[in-house]
C-alpha cells in the first residue's frame, strides 16, 4: 500500500521536472528521470537543486509553500474552492496552476 496521500506534478516552464507528494511522515520531491537527462534541465530553486535523490521534509518545503497566495486572494481561494487555509498542500494544488515565476504545479500529469 502506498504512503502518498496527494500528489501533485511539478512543470518548470511548461515541461514536466518532478513530482511532489504528501506522505505518511510529510512531504517528498523527486525530479523526474527523463527531465535530469534533458539539455535544458534547470533546478525548480535553488533549495531543491538537480538531483537523482529524493529530497523528504515533515513540513512542505519552503519554495512550494511560497508559491501560495496570502491575504485577500488566499481568502478567495480558500472560500471558493472551499478548502481549509491549513490545508497548503490543497491550496497549492488549486491556486498554482499558473504560479509567477517558471514554475507551476498541476494535480494532474499533462
Amino acid at each position: 500500500m502506498s504512503d502518498t496521500y496527494r500528489t501533485a506534478y511539478i512543470y518548470v516552464r511548461n515541461v514536466f521536472a518532478g513530482v511532489l507528494a504528501e506522505t505518511d511522515y510529510g512531504y517528498s520531491f523527486a525530479y523526474d528521470e527523463e527531465y535530469l537527462q534533458t539539455e535544458n534541465a534547470t533546478a525548480v530553486s535553488l533549495t531543491l537543486p538537480l538531483t537523482a535523490n529524493k529530497y523528504r521534509a515533515k513540513t512542505l518545503f519552503p519554495f512550494f509553500d511560497g508559491l501560495i497566495p496570502e491575504g485577500w486572494l488566499l481568502d478567495i481561494v480558500t472560500h471558493n474552492w472551499k478548502i481549509s487555509p491549513s490545508d497548503r498542500f490543497g491550496v497549492l494544488l488549486v491556486a498554482c496552476k499558473d504560479a509567477v515565476g517558471n514554475v507551476s504545479v498541476r494535480g494532474e500529469k499533462l
